[in-house]
């Protein structure tokens, strides 16, 4: 069934899988770079500047897609992620190490991703049909979860040790992306109308004016804000904790085979945990859920998820660890997909496309609450983190029953009036 979807949605596919296996190796590991390299509190700040970065130029991305076409922005976007890994490379090679040069160029791979992912998005939608939707995203969410847990088992174990032949991977495979995005992907969009675009910030702004005003899609938003505010943690504070407090433990497998696992190897395989536990389940829980109370499971989810990682914030013991992690697992495989329904419920349909592109900033902004994370961990401890990620969990439940009721209200009044 793959081979009936467009080329440009396979191709897509596979140069994300491709670049998603390396990267994973690389940027989830970046917390600790910085704290090890300057310190916590310049960790949390350059790596939200970085994020503050992407989040812009995602706004701008993603309006350059509607005035440009996709493949030129993709394209562009591309060149830019080959020239910020070999700064990268260059920053961090066995002559010289620089950590600000490693941020610069993470800047440039920052706004490199904000103008290529909106384009790719709508070239997703561009070129499938309501029919192949579902089994194109169902394939893409595989892949995803498949190329991070490879890269973070890889990652995990040589992010240390051969952190600069790592980036020298990286590098060849942007080529490749480079390559298969500038040469097998073709345009799927013409722009129409007037050759003079309007670039500046005010067309933005105008552009997204009325997602804004809807206070009800708002609320939800920041309810899903505040729940990923709590996942980007595990690459943060909870990366940099257990780097700090882990100490190494050697296990012997079946009386020869020695392994020794740190903090680093330890957060790598909690999340392959996460990972297999939702390539396997998703199907099971789906099933499980359909034709129940969404909001219900919606609001299970989040607390589960939220009391999963709040264990994860303080707990060394790694038995308690992992059924941690069986616990958020669990929250995540209720709340993504219910969520995900409710949203689709609460959007304006006739300004789909904007909704659901604000909707993505909602990643980004988690993104930030992450980096952020790490300063205010580093002033409260791992306990007061686990109490705050609670709080974060019953914030979404708030913001999100808040905002389906005022949808509700909302539907009922307009009901009401076109009746008279």
């Amino acid at each position: 069934m793959l081979k009936e979807l467009h080329p440009n949605i396979r191709i897509r596919i596979y140069t994300s899988f491709l670049s998603r296996v390396i990267g994973s190796m690389i940027f989830p590991f970046m917390a600790i770079y910085f704290t090890n390299a300057l310190n916590a509190f310049w960790a949390g700040t350059l790596l939200m500047l970085n994020v503050l970065v992407q989040f812009i130029a995602g706004l701008y991305g993603g309006y350059l897609a509607d005035i440009l076409g996709r493949k030129k922005l993709m394209v562009l976007g591309e060149w830019m992620k080959v020239i910020g890994f070999i700064g990268m490379i260059l920053a961090n090679s066995p002559w010289y190490t620089s950590p600000w040069l490693t941020f610069a160029m993470m800047t440039i791979i920052s706004v490199a991703s904000g103008l290529v992912n909106p384009a790719a998005e709508a070239m997703l939608i561009d070129v499938s049909t309501k029919e192949t939707r579902a089994f194109m995203y169902a394939v893409n969410y595989w892949a995803v979860n498949m190329s991070i847990m490879i890269g973070l088992i890889v990652g995990g174990w040589f992010y240390k040790t051969h952190f600069f032949e790592l980036l020298l991977a990286l590098f060849v495979m942007s080529l490749i992306t480079l390559w298969m995005t500038a040469t097998l992907i073709t345009e799927t969009y013409i722009p129409q109308g007037s050759t003079t675009k309007p670039y500046g910030i005010k067309p933005i702004l105008q552009s997204y004016k009325t997602v804004i005003t809807d206070i009800p899609f708002v609320l939800f938003i920041l309810g899903g804000i505040a729940v990923l505010a709590i996942e980007f943690q595990r690459n943060n504070f909870i990366a940099v904790r257990l780097e700090d407090e882990i100490i190494p433990k050697s296990f012997t497998f079946f009386g020869a085979f020695d392994l020794s696992i740190d903090g680093i190897k330890l957060l790598s395989l909690l999340t392959v945990e996460n990972t297999i536990i939702i390539v396997l389940f998703t199907g099971v829980v789906a099933k499980w859920i359909r034709n129940k109370p969404e909001q219900p499971i919606m609001y299970a989810g989040f607390i589960l998820f939220g009391l999963g990682y709040a264990i994860l914030a303080f707990s060394n013991n790694f038995l308690i660890l992992s059924l941690a992690v069986v616990v958020l697992s669990v929250g995540e495989l209720m709340y993504v997909p219910t969520r995900q329904s409710i949203l689709a419920d609460i959007v304006d349909d006739s300004r789909r496309g904007a909704y659901m592109a604000f909707n993505g900033f909602v990643f980004q902004i988690g993104k930030m609450f992450g980096a952020l994370g790490i300063i205010v961990g580093e002033a409260i401890g791992g306990i007061g983190m686990g109490i705050l990620y609670v709080v974060f969990a019953l914030l979404g439940v708030g913001f999100a029953r808040l905002a389906i009721q005022m949808r509700e209200t909302k539907g009922t009044i307009v009901a009401k009036e076109s009746t008279m």
